[in-house]
């Protein structure tokens, strides 16, 4: 097969482990897939692609995941500081039997990232960073339920935000649903960063090119890299049972990013102009798509 799994005879016991025989579970997906293969497209490993145990799993953890983000939306405002998202979302996952993803993460220190303002993202929470009228934040959540990865974010306006400032937040919500509506099962990921980017810049902003979705389910980061700059009909096909984020980062400046803050984590504007970003998680089904965390 093209992602070097094994060839299996029709009345093999099937590679996903559902028991089946393999011509009554995924020899007719695989064809389909070794075909688009030899035509030359992208196509994802078939390892990425999740059961439906996997997605159940995934749902499950989505709604803690889900709940952390509602309840940090019932309790945000002027004069919070970051250190008490952290704090919230900390006790609200380990409370409902779950893991903070973020945390120790490749070193990362605190449960949740919190990117105000001008934060592109991986804002590090501290006591001493306070909210105020006016700010803008984005809180990004993910958790970990038996082994099962669920990851999404929000926009968050503090107070009384200025009309540019409340904007942006909108279009950049408005980029993400646009690169929602482009997923067509068997279509291409570069369909979604297409309509995601087009729509930003017919509203004068600009959308980061080097931090973008991924993969996500049975670990944090999978791939595929989900660029929202990407040309249409381009990219990996959506095969059913594909799992991944869509979190477009939109600039009210220029895209150009600064990755020099000496804690290795958090990422700014070039320009110090606001950004904001959404995150959703979602499954390519036969139909559409299912949306899992939001």
């Amino acid at each position: 097969m093209y992602d070097g799994g094994p060839d299996l005879g029709r009345n093999d016991e099937c590679w996903c482990g559902s028991g089946k025989k393999y011509k009554k579970c995924h020899a007719e997906l695989d064809q389909r897939l070794q075909a688009l293969y030899d035509s030359g497209e992208e196509v994802p490993e078939r390892a990425l692609l999740k059961t439906a145990e996997d997605i159940e799993g995934i749902k499950r953890s989505a709604a803690v995941n889900v709940g952390a983000l509602d309840y940090v939306a019932s309790r945000i405002g002027p004069g919070v500081t970051t250190e008490d998202i952290d704090r919230w979302v900390h006790d609200y996952t380990v409370e409902h039997g779950a893991v903070p993803a973020p945390l120790d993460y490749e070193g990362f220190p605190k449960s949740v990232c919190t990117s105000a303002n001008e934060v592109v993202c991986h804002g590090i929470p501290s006591p001493d960073e306070v909210l105020r009228e006016g700010d803008i934040v984005n809180v990004d959540c993910s958790t970990i339920l038996d082994g099962y990865y669920s990851d999404s974010s929000r926009m968050f306006l503090i107070g009384d935000v200025p009309p540019a400032k409340a904007d942006l937040v909108r279009v950049a919500k408005e980029a993400m649903e646009k690169g929602l509506e482009a997923v067509r099962p068997w279509g291409h990921l570069g369909d979604v960063g297409a309509a995601v980017n087009a729509y930003a810049r017919e509203h004068g902003y600009s959308v980061v090119r080097e931090f973008g979705g991924h993969g996500i389910g049975l670990e944090f980061h999978e791939d595929p890299f989900v660029s929202f700059v990407a040309r249409e009909g381009t990219g990996d096909v959506l095969v059913p049972g594909l799992c991944f984020t869509i979190e477009p980062m939109v600039n009210m400046g220029k895209a150009r990013i600064d990755m020099s803050d000496p804690n290795g984590w958090t990422v700014r504007t070039h320009d110090g102009k606001p950004t904001a970003q959404w995150e959703v998680q979602i499954v390519i089904t036969e139909d559409g798509y299912e949306l899992l965390s939001w």
